[in-house]
């Protein structure tokens, strides 16, 4: 299941380039968030992106809230809430650019192709 959302994902990839994955810092209360070294900003932006787009394209929102907390652990294992953790790096001035690009390639992709990961995502919990 995680191969199959993972290239569901790929939809949402956001250039040929990976930018090292690093660290972002919280403005408020300087919390670090670190993504596994395998894990790219983009990859993070992508599933953030998934959080704004989903809940009006799904029929059960409290499943897709499961599902989307299982995907951002697995990419977040560190964190204690992980999305929590996406929330606050989304609204960081040095993910901007990222977060743009994957908002602009969810629109891009359409809702058929939105709505199919959105689903898949709400039983990715099970």
């Amino acid at each position: 299941m995680k191969n199959s959302l993972l290239k569901s994902l790929a939809a949402f990839s956001l250039s040929a380039f990976a930018l090292t994955a690093g660290s972002a810092y919280a403005a408020d209360e300087k919390i670090e968030v670190t993504p596994t070294p395998q894990v790219t900003n983009q990859e993070l932006a992508a599933i953030y992106v998934l959080s704004e787009v989903c809940p009006k394209l799904v029929k059960d929102e409290a499943k897709f809230n499961q599902g989307y907390a299982k995907l951002a652990k697995e990419y977040l294992p560190n964190e204690k809430s992980p999305v929590s953790a996406l929330e606050k790096l989304s609204k960081q001035k040095s993910f901007a650019k990222i977060l743009k690009e994957a908002q602009s390639d969810a629109k891009k992709a359409g809702k058929a192709k939105n709505t199919e990961i959105c689903q898949e995502l709400s039983t990715y919990a099970n």
